[in-house]
């Protein structure tokens, strides 16, 4: 595979869709430094991808600075390279009407959606990539490409980070690619709100009649990391099932 011997940095990555890519990313022949607030479940999803051999994991804030800086420095001293960046962490502290949200809650959203993912490739391109070029995958959602009740705030900073994505495209190219990928509801714990309990319902709204699994994910932006999609950049990859085709909210 063409990740393979290569090392990637997967943010919010120790459960659910990061866990996922990470896991992929292995099994494809990758390194992986994993990012995650809570370190004993980072420590858990190390031992899940095979060991420190294979995975490294550095507990932080995803909008933390000097976490993300550490993160790089750590890789570069482990494993070698930072040639791939996964910014999967994201956050949505608040459900309702975006006319009613607290405007600390979306300065916040923006700040670890947005702002961080940003800053963990200006962390990345200053110690590595500038130099050795490299991948990076935004996880965005389908959210950004059509409203959805409840959410509106966290599909605006998704919709941001798709246009950070473009942006850093252009300016970025030849020699490192960046794309995104956006899943529309996909079974972890920070979506259950959405479908626990009435699972066969929300699925009936998609063409493919299923939700999404964080394997789903996984390929998706394996993919686009590999050499496989060498002429792709600046894309966005929806990965909903085709529920945004069907005009229904997922």
């Amino acid at each position: 595979m063409s990740v393979a011997g290569k090392t990637a940095i997967v943010t919010g990555a120790s459960r659910g869709i990061g866990l996922a890519i990470a896991e992929r990313l292995v099994a494809d022949g990758a390194r992986v430094v994993i990012t995650a607030r809570k370190k004993e479940e980072l420590d858990a999803a190390v031992v899940h991808l095979g060991g420190p051999e294979v995975a490294l994991a550095i507990a932080g804030k995803a909008d933390d600075t000097e976490h993300q800086a550490e993160t790089v420095r750590r890789a570069i001293e482990r494993f070698g390279s930072v040639d791939l960046l996964v910014n999967n962490a994201g956050i949505n502290p608040s459900y309702g009407p975006m006319i009613e949200l607290d405007l600390g809650a979306a300065r916040k959203i923006a700040e670890v959606n947005c702002i961080a993912a940003l800053s963990w490739l200006q962390q990345a391109h200053r110690s590595w990539m500038r130099e050795h070029g490299g991948v990076v995958v935004n996880v965005a959602s389908h959210s950004a490409i059509t409203s959805e009740p409840g959410v509106g705030f966290y599909g605006a900073s998704k919709a941001m980070l798709v246009a950070i994505t473009k942006q850093l495209a252009v300016e970025l190219g030849p020699d490192i690619r960046v794309n995104a990928v956006a899943p529309a509801v996909v079974k972890t714990r920070f979506s259950a709100a959405l479908y626990e309990g009435r699972e066969a319902q929300v699925a009936e709204a998609y063409p493919l009649k299923r939700l999404g699994e964080p394997e789903d994910v996984g390929s998706a932006v394996a993919f686009l990391l590999s050499a496989d999609a060498s002429l792709i950049t600046g894309q966005l990859l929806v990965v909903d099932g085709g529920v945004t085709l069907s005009g229904v909210s997922g």
